[in-house]
């Protein structure tokens, strides 16, 4: 039985009062469903989701009581975005740092390549911070350890689209981190069980009133362990990973 494509655009917010108006309304000359999961915002934020929902009708909010981080947020983005019975969720920031103008091909490559997951490989201006750039270096190179290859060329771009099926499973099956860790560890996840990724170009930029959530003490650390948690990951799975590449 074939499956009909169907998307939602993902959009997990927390405190972005002043950009999220600015990024919803360049996303309605797409006229796709949106999702937007509130993680925990003030009541100021909620006003502004509350008056853009009633604005645009294809606009859905689901609200979370407490901020649990990121990931937590886009997980709950997928799940119900699967419930509301879509087959792919197109995952963006709510700052505007992600060019919205990359998004007919990135569902073109998804309707193309449906089991396939569909990933950001940014391309920076000058707006970018250069400490956040040398930090994506470093976990490039965890993340070419852990999967014993460069396949992944940006493991951190949280503008892509899943297939929700199988991310849902292992969602499920595995330990994915609720913040910032999220991005890297479930692309990994996704890799070592051999599902195809593809990873398209697109323009990245930092707003200079953007507002970011990144706690250097808790996020760093959570960023460690994740790495350290894929690596013994990898270790048990390196036999079987050899084996793979050696006859392929």
């Amino acid at each position: 039985m074939t499956i009909t494509f169907s998307i939602c655009i993902i959009i997990p917010v927390y405190n972005h009062r002043l950009a999220i108006e600015h990024t919803i309304e360049e996303l309605q000359k797409f006229n796709l469903p949106i999702i937007l999961i509130d993680d925990g915002s003030d009541t100021e934020c909620l006003k502004v989701e509350e008056a853009l929902c009633q604005k645009y009708p294809l606009l859905h909010l689901e609200k979370r009581a407490h901020n649990g981080g990121k990931g937590a947020a886009v997980k709950d983005g997928l799940r119900l975005a699967h419930e509301l019975g879509f087959t792919h969720g197109l995952q963006i920031d709510a700052d505007g740092q992600h060019n919205t103008a990359d998004i007919p091909n990135f569902i073109s490559a998804a309707e193309a390549h449906p089991q396939t997951l569909i990933a950001g490989r940014p391309k920076y201006d000058a707006s970018v911070p250069k400490h956040r750039l040398y930090a994506r270096y470093l976990t490039h190179i965890w993340v070419w350890i852990n999967t014993l290859s460069f396949d992944i060329k940006d493991s951190m771009c949280g503008f892509r689209i899943y297939p929700l099926t199988r991310t849902l499973n292992i969602l499920t099956e595995e330990y994915c981190g609720n913040r910032m860790d999220f991005d890297s560890e479930i692309i990994v996840r996704w890799h070592w069980r051999q599902h195809a990724l593809k990873q398209l170009y697109t323009k990245v930029n930092y707003p200079s009133d953007g507002i970011s959530h990144f706690l250097p003490g808790l996020d760093n650390w959570l960023i460690t362990k994740m790495h350290t948690r894929l690596f013994f990951g990898m270790l048990w799975r390196l036999p079987k990973r050899v084996l793979i590449r050696l006859f392929k």
